[in-house]
C-alpha cells in the first residue's frame, strides 16, 4: 500500500490478496473518513464479499492507492539456493566482456 511507511502484503494469488486487503486495510478504516455514500458502497461490497470492489471503493473514497503485482515470483530457498545463485551469478551480464 502506498503509505508512509509503505505497507507490503503478500498473498498466493489475487483472490487471497483481495481478501487480505479487505480484512486488514479496508475493514479497519475509520468510517468517519468517508462521506455517507462512499461508506455505504464500501460496506456493501464488504458484506457481499466482493473484495476487489471493496478495495477499489476504499481507494476512491480514501484517496490512497494499492499497487498489485500478481505475476511477481515469490522466491524461496528451494528456488534460489546457494549453488544455483553461484552458478547464475557467473553468467550474469555484468561479467560480459
Amino acid at each position: 500500500m502506498r503509505s508512509d511507511p509503505p505497507e507490503v502484503f503478500i498473498a498466493e494469488d489475487e483472490v487471497v490478496l483481495g481478501r487480505l486487503l479487505a480484512l486488514h486495510v479496508v475493514a479497519l478504516a475509520d468510517p468517519r473518513e468517508f462521506d455517507a455514500e462512499a461508506l455505504r458502497r464500501v460496506c456493501e461490497a464488504l458484506l457481499e464479499e466482493r473484495w476487489a470492489d471493496a478495495v477499489l471503493e476504499w481507494m476512491q473514497a480514501s484517496g490512497l492507492a494499492v499497487d498489485g503485482y500478481a505475476d511477481e515470483p515469490l522466491w524461496t530457498e528451494r528456488d534460489l539456493d546457494e549453488d544455483r545463485t553461484a552458478m547464475e551469478i557467473r553468467m550474469a551480464r555484468i561479467f560480459e566482456d
